[in-house]
């Protein structure tokens, strides 16, 4: 049975992308930390988990979210641009409400930009990450329902 539209347009649909670096310890943890958060969003939201590294579909029914992971090497020439930004500060983790293409998959244009709807920076926990989803997922809701107020927040 195909899912619905009308069900996947309710699905929330997320980014997660790490900024990170070879030799770099804080970063391993982060990883850690977003594996862990993965896999609870996993077992409790029975989602599809799509890491775009490589390129595995881990999928089960869905329920209200789907995460979407990618990770970003800000010392490889191709991505000079955040190594600017972020050189001194890796692992920063970008979340953000991700343009959903057909029956929730990502859209393939995605592009991270400075201005995600919430970061994580050097240290964060699975359940820090989990909060941030929260409020990312919340901040779409209200925007949807028409509700100027909302305002994204970042660190």
């Amino acid at each position: 049975m195909r899912p619905s539209l009308a069900l996947a347009s309710r699905l929330a649909n997320i980014q997660l992308t790490l900024f990170t670096r070879a030799n770099c310890g804080l970063c391993d943890v982060a990883k850690a930390r977003i594996g862990e958060f993965l896999t609870k969003n996993d077992n409790n939201n029975k989602g599809t988990i799509k890491n775009e590294n490589k390129d595995e579909n881990n999928s089960k029914s869905k329920s209200s979210r789907v995460v979407h992971y990618a990770e970003i090497d800000i010392m490889d020439p191709a991505h000079s641009k955040w190594r600017d930004v972020y050189e001194f500060d890796v692992p920063v983790l970008h979340v953000d409400r991700s343009g959903a293409g057909k029956l929730g998959e990502p859209s393939q244009d995605f592009v991270p930009t400075l201005d995600a709807a919430r970061k994580l920076m050097h240290r964060f926990t699975a359940q820090e990450v989990e909060n941030a989803v929260v409020e990312v997922e919340q901040q779409q809701k209200q925007r949807g329902s028409g509700s100027d107020s909302a305002s994204a927040s970042s660190l």
